[in-house]
C-alpha cells in the first residue's frame, strides 16, 4: 500500500463529517416514528375529524362532511406514507358511516343517497392517499438524493485542496455514513497489517468484521453481511484498488441504517475509492 495514504495513519475513531451521524447521537437527525406510531397518528387524525364533523354536522349537510374526513388521510400519506395512509382512508369511511348515516351507531346504511356518499368518500379518500404517498416518497428520493450529492461534493473537496490523507480518510468514511446512513469503515494495510484507519456514524468493528475484509482483500470478492463464511460480520465489504499495488476494503453495516439494503451500493462505494485512489496518486509533501 502506498505510504503517502497509509504512512501517517493511526486507527481512529469516530469521523464526523458534515451531515455524518456521530456515535454519540449528537447532530444525527432523528430517525422515523415507529410504525405503530404512525398507524396511531393516523388513527388519530381521523378521530380529530370526527369530532370535528361531530361540531359542524348541524351546519353542513351529511354528504358535505366527506371532505373532513379527507383531511386525516392527507395529512397520514404526506406524513407517514402509503400504510398509514390507507389505514386512514379504512378508519375514515367506517367513522362515516357510522356516526354520520342512517341508522346511526350501526354500519348498516339504509339511505341510497348515504351509500353514495360513503362510496364516493372511499373513493376521493384512496386517490388523494395515492397522489399524496406518492408526492412524499419523490420529494424523499430528492432530499437523499442532495444529500449523496453534498456528501461526495465534501469528499472532493478535500481532495482538491489537497488535505492531509488522513482527513481524507476520514472524510471518505464519513460521506458513506452521510450518503447511506448507516455505520461505514475504512480498512487499510499498516505495519503489515490490516486495519480499521477510519470509521463514521457509530461504527462497531468486531474480530469479525476484521476477518471478513481481509477474506475480501485477499480473495478481491466483496464480502456480504452475515453470509457464509462470514455469517458474524455485520458489515458489507468491498476491496477497491488505491494503488497500482494496493487496496482498501471499505464496509457499511446496513443492518444498522433502519432500511432496506440499497439496490446498488456499489456504484457510490466506487466513486469514494476513486477519490482514495485520487488522493494516493498525488505526490507526497
Amino acid at each position: 500500500m502506498s505510504d503517502s495514504l497509509t504512512g501517517d495513519l493511526a486507527p481512529l475513531g469516530v469521523a464526523n463529517g458534515a451531515g455524518a451521524p456521530s456515535q454519540d447521537g449528537r447532530g444525527e437527525a432523528p430517525g422515523p416514528l415507529p410504525l405503530a406510531a404512525q398507524y396511531g397518528l393516523a388513527l388519530l387524525l381521523v378521530a380529530l375529524a370526527a369530532g370535528l364533523a361531530f361540531i359542524v354536522e348541524h351546519l353542513v349537510a351529511a354528504p358535505n362532511l366527506t371532505l373532513i374526513f379527507v383531511l386525516p388521510v392527507m395529512i397520514a400519506a404526506m406524513a407517514f406514507g402509503w400504510g398509514p395512509s390507507l389505514i386512514a382512508v379504512g378508519a375514515s369511511v367506517l367513522a362515516y358511516d357510522f356516526f354520520f348515516t342512517e341508522p346511526y351507531y350501526s354500519l348498516r346504511i339504509a339511505s341510497p343517497s348515504d351509500l353514495w356518499a360513503t362510496a364516493l368518500l372511499l373513493v376521493i379518500a384512496a386517490s388523494v392517499s395515492t397522489l399524496a404517498a406518492e408526492s412524499r416518497r419523490r420529494m424523499g428520493e430528492a432530499r437523499r438524493a442532495a444529500e449523496q450529492a453534498q456528501a461526495l461534493q465534501g469528499l472532493a473537496h478535500l481532495v482538491i485542496r489537497s488535505a492531509p490523507q488522513a482527513q481524507i480518510v476520514e472524510g471518505a468514511a464519513a460521506a458513506l455514513a452521510q450518503i447511506f446512513r448507516a455505520p461505514a469503515v475504512i480498512f487499510m494495510g499498516q505495519a503489515g497489517a490490516l486495519r480499521a484507519v477510519a470509521t463514521a456514524g457509530g461504527a462497531r468493528i468486531t474480530d469479525a468484521e476484521e476477518d471478513a475484509a481481509k477474506g475480501a482483500l485477499e480473495t478481491k470478492v466483496a464480502a456480504r453481511a452475515e453470509t457464509y463464511p462470514y455469517d458474524r460480520s455485520a458489515f458489507d465489504l468491498w476491496p477497491v484498488p488505491v494503488t497500482k499495488d494496493g487496496a482498501c476494503v471499505i464496509g457499511v453495516d446496513f443492518t444498522r441504517s433502519g432500511r432496506d439494503r440499497p439496490a446498488k451500493p456499489e456504484r457510490f462505494v466506487e466513486i469514494v475509492g476513486g477519490y482514495l485512489a485520487a488522493a494516493a496518486a498525488r505526490p507526497a509533501n
